[in-house]
């Protein structure tokens, strides 16, 4: 794995792709996604389709867990943004659970570590 700066962003290069096995519970009031390898552009249409599907109205709380997350872009971001909406409309909480050295290091880097509820 390799970083590279493109001026105020910071990308990680994964040069060996990454299968998704996302996989979505749901338990009382919290959706949980599982298994995401991936939050980049490519995948992330995929991501909220199946997020806005699965949390039906007896949902409020999403739980992110980013323990296999290993490339995170812009588009993933935006994309972490949008669940914590969808929850945080819904009177929920939006958390990460463990994510990845890597994750956490753009989360930082662009300040999100401050807006997310991160568990380790």
């Amino acid at each position: 794995m390799a970083f590279a700066y493109f001026g105020p962003w910071l990308t990680i290069l994964n040069l060996s792709p990454q299968q998704n096995t996302m996989n979505i519970e749901t338990n009382t009031d919290i959706l949980r996604v599982v298994g995401v390898k991936e939050l980049a552009a490519a995948s992330v249409r995929d991501l909220k389709e199946k997020v806005t599907s699965r949390f039906t109205e007896k949902l409020r709380h999403i739980d992110f867990d980013g323990s296999e997350l290993q490339f995170l872009d812009s588009s993933g971001l935006g994309a972490l943004i949008s669940m914590q909406k969808m929850a945080n409309l819904r009177g929920g909480n939006f958390r990460l659970i463990s994510p990845t050295a890597p994750a956490l290091q753009i989360l930082e880097l662009t300040r999100l570590h401050r807006v997310f509820e991160i568990i380790s």
